[in-house]
């Protein structure tokens, strides 16, 4: 059993056109088997944050004792902390960034990924931060209509493609458990 094959029973309840005689709606209940959410609210800037929080202390370093350059600092400094957090990732689970906002990255099976898909993972990384731009309206009492220009840098296509999962540290557990319950129920059929 893997984390893209877990479902999560979910009931709805739907409106009908009928009323019963109290005058009150009739809701039918549907029950749904949806993809289990294995991502959080907020993760996307948690991420972007957590990657510059990786690359402050190279960039000092680089700059401060190697008396590098800021602009080859910055630069030398982006293949390095793909390199650094994927050995972290695979050995801890994290690395500093996500360990300050509690983030862990677990692969498909619920295990730290190997080294291989978390530099595939870390380099990936690049293209997500492929802005793409947006504006925003809303519409406000005392201010009335006001309009945002919003850039947006997607942090997902890395994980997607590499079949990895950034979840919170509580959430490890949580997601283990699942699947040994799911394994356990596959060996008794």
């Amino acid at each position: 059993m893997k984390i893209s094959e877990l479902k999560e029973r979910k009931i709805v309840r739907r409106a009908t056109r009928n009323f019963d005689f109290e005058g009150k709606r009739i809701y039918n209940e549907l029950e749904y088997d949806l993809p289990y959410k294995v991502d959080f609210y907020g993760s996307n800037q948690k991420r972007q944050v957590a990657k510059f929080i990786d690359m402050i202390p190279l960039f000092l370093v680089l700059y401060f004792i190697f008396h590098l350059p800021i602009i080859y600092s910055f630069i030398v400094t982006i293949p390095l902390v793909m390199i650094f957090g994927s050995i972290t990732e695979t050995r801890w689970g994290t690395t500093l960034g996500k360990k300050l906002f509690k983030m862990k990255v677990i692969d498909d099976d619920g295990n730290y990924p190997e080294i291989s898909k978390s530099l595939k993972r870390n380099f990936l990384c690049l293209a997500n931060f492929y802005p793409s731009f947006s504006e925003r309206t809303i519409k406000d009492v005392a201010f009335g209509t006001r309009t945002f220009f919003e850039t947006r840098l997607s942090m997902f296509m890395n994980n997607k493609l590499c079949k990895t999962y950034i979840v919170k540290e509580s959430q490890v557990w949580e997601l283990r458990k699942m699947l040994d319950q799911n394994v356990l129920k596959q060996k008794n059929l």
